[in-house]
């Protein structure tokens, strides 16, 4: 009775609540989702797809591991826990630009004025153990990711006020504002942890290697410390039949096989010691797959995903460096980097040169600005560039000759202007002090980007230094700052919010578990982060990320480098795929397995035939 009388209490001074609906999926902008609530699968799954046969496919993480889980920010995890071994409360959809749809969570409710949201979960849900997956352990995950887990929880859900357990499958979710649009489904997107195996072990650092207990699709039966992880899939998973998974998951065994040296990756594939390998490496992309096996189709090559949103990379300047503190420096610096014969010479011209930190989406600067966004960027004039109101951004363009001398003219008036001067064949400072960095990597092979920009450097006098170390070490040094330039990319989401704080925001500069590299510290940048996090509409939010990424781009905060057409992927031809590849993802969970050994394009051709013609 007293509980009754709460609620009416409840329903008394709060009317939002009588407002709000269950709904199968959220968006960000409450916008209609793609999917609805009576879908059957995806449209880009095989919901026929049979399940059976094994994958092997290298990590998406370089070099080794040194525990399992990818929810922390010491040493390296991996990255495949998240949905293989843990179902989320939601499931983001690969074909839209960021909607959920339930999961683990059967309905989804969000106050009409976002102050609060709702989740009511799958009676369903269950870890692999046979519990059930209560509102218990959504809390528990929550408070445990919010205080031992990556800095990049923290920041996500800074807006988040309280969470109250309404029944043993119902939670809620009560905000600071109301106008963190990303919020409610950065939440739904949490992994759900077992308290009950969890509480007692040592989170933060990792877990070490033990298997954890799971609630998704996949358990762990084998690991190989620092170089594999065998995954088997629940037979009797709860989830299967629901529409987010149907035609997902279809491997009986999945391996992933960590690799410390690209060349080692590659011949381990053309010998078929596994099955997919996702390439960074023109050169070796190109023509380093050679042979009969990929003449005949064994051996398949394609850039996957080739209208996905691309991750940004260029060369980051630490910005804690005295040296790299004057624009004008960073500026120069820039210039000599010389992408169009370096595409060319070194990377068969397979690659597209950076210009945003917003690659290949809407998100972009490309344009000048218009009015509605000048009037954001009006109230940081004299704290930005003042180019961001007047001209758009571009990477500097060469002949592709190799000879950059007008880049290097201008380079050397940057340079005098902050102050160095030539002395014998090098610049220095008042102070006599040489201009000279180190560029810290840990890639081997990434020497033949780097000594052509040394000779451009060294010609107009500056010093570069390539120190290459082990990923270890690496890791260490860049948690630590340590280090003048290193190579970084950026994952880029046609929807940000919250997760720019980690890449960009003051706060985050002298943060070892963030991932902003450059230590920049900017309250222009801060304020339009904010401001594109609180946008209430799609158009309004487009506006702050071009004015963020003008203020970016004009701040030569790094080198833009490169993306490829696609993600330039390499696998044997033993697999089957949907006749519809998801947008945002190379799609790689709705494969099956069609032969046990590969097929060339002639033996894969007829194989398929006969199986449509089958109905299979």
């Amino acid at each position: 009775m007293l509980r009754v009388f709460v609620w009416v209490g409840l329903i008394g001074l709060w009317p939002p609540l009588l407002l709000a609906q269950p709904a199968h999926a959220l968006t960000v902008y409450s916008e209609a989702p793609k999917y609805p609530a009576n879908f059957s699968h995806w449209d880009y799954v095989n919901p026929q797809a049979p399940k059976g046969g094994s994958f092997r496919r290298s990590s998406m993480e370089d070099g080794a591991f040194d525990h399992l889980i990818p929810y922390v920010d010491k040493g390296t995890g991996i990255t495949q826990i998240q949905g293989w071994l843990y179902s989320p409360l939601a499931y983001r959809s690969q074909d839209e630009p960021y909607t959920v749809y339930g999961l683990v969570a059967q309905t989804l409710e969000l106050a009409p004025d976002h102050s609060w949201m709702r989740f009511s979960l799958n009676p369903k849900a269950r870890f692999a153990d046979g519990r059930p997956i209560t509102a218990e352990d959504v809390i528990y995950t929550f408070n445990l990711l919010r205080t031992e887990g990556s800095l990049v929880y923290r920041q996500r859900f800074v807006d988040v006020d309280q969470v109250l357990l309404e029944s043993p499958t119902q939670v809620r979710f009560n905000f600071k504002n109301t106008d963190n649009r990303t919020l409610p489904l950065d939440i739904s997107s949490l992994p759900v942890l077992p308290e009950h195996w969890w509480r007692g072990r040592n989170f933060a650092n990792g877990g070490g290697f033990e298997a954890p207990l799971g609630s998704g699709p996949y358990r762990i039966i084998a690991v190989d410390n620092g170089r594999s992880v065998t995954f088997e899939r629940v037979k009797d998973w709860w989830g299967e039949d629901l529409p987010v998974n149907r035609g997902l998951y279809n491997f009986d065994r999945v391996r992933l096989e960590f690799f410390a040296d690209t060349d080692v990756s590659r011949q381990l594939l053309r010998a078929q010691g596994y099955d997919f390998n996702r390439e960074y490496s023109a050169t070796n992309y190109t023509v380093g797959y050679a042979g009969d096996a990929l003449r005949d189709g064994r051996l398949q090559r394609e850039h996957l995903a080739p209208n996905a949103v691309q991750g940004t990379q260029g060369f980051v300047f630490n910005l804690q460096r005295p040296l790299f503190q004057d624009r004008r420096v960073r500026e120069a610096l820039s210039l000599l980097w010389d992408f169009d014969w370096t595409n060319r010479q070194i990377m068969h011209s397979m690659y597209l040169r950076q210009h945003s930190f917003f690659s290949r989406s809407e998100l972009a600067a490309s344009q000048l600005p218009d009015a509605a966004e000048r009037a954001i960027l009006e109230p940081w004039r004299g704290q930005v560039p003042e180019e961001v109101f007047d001209q758009v951004y571009q990477p500097p363009h060469t002949d592709g000759s190799g000879r950059i001398r007008p880049q290097q003219a201008q380079a050397l008036k940057l340079l005098e202007a902050a102050g160095w001067m030539p002395r014998g064949d090098q610049l220095v400072n008042a102070q006599g002090q040489p201009l000279q960095f180190t560029f810290l990597s840990n890639q081997k092979g990434f020497e033949r980007l780097l000594l052509p920009y040394k000779r451009n450097l060294a010609q107009i006098g500056i010093g570069l230094h390539i120190r290459m170390i082990d990923s270890a070490q690496y890791a260490n040094r860049v948690r630590a700052r340590d280090y003048d330039m290193i190579v970084n990319g950026y994952p880029v989401s046609p929807s940000p919010g919250r997760e720019l704080t980690n890449y960009f925001g003051s706060d985050s500069a002298d943060d070892p578990g963030s991932n902003n590299y450059m230590a920049l510290r900017n309250p222009a940048v801060d304020g339009l982060i904010d401001g594109l996090v609180r946008a209430n509409d799609r158009p309004t939010m487009v506006r702050y990320a071009h004015a963020l990424d003008r203020v970016l781009q004009w701040g030569f905060y790094w080198i833009p480098n490169y993306y490829p057409p696609g993600s330039s992927s390499v696998w044997w031809n033993r697999f089957g795929r949907p006749a519809t590849a998801p947008l945002n993802d190379v799609g790689i969970d709705g494969w099956w397995e069609i032969s046990p050994t590969p097929l060339t394009n002639a033996q894969m051709r007829q194989l398929t035939e006969e199986h449509q013609h089958a109905g299979l």
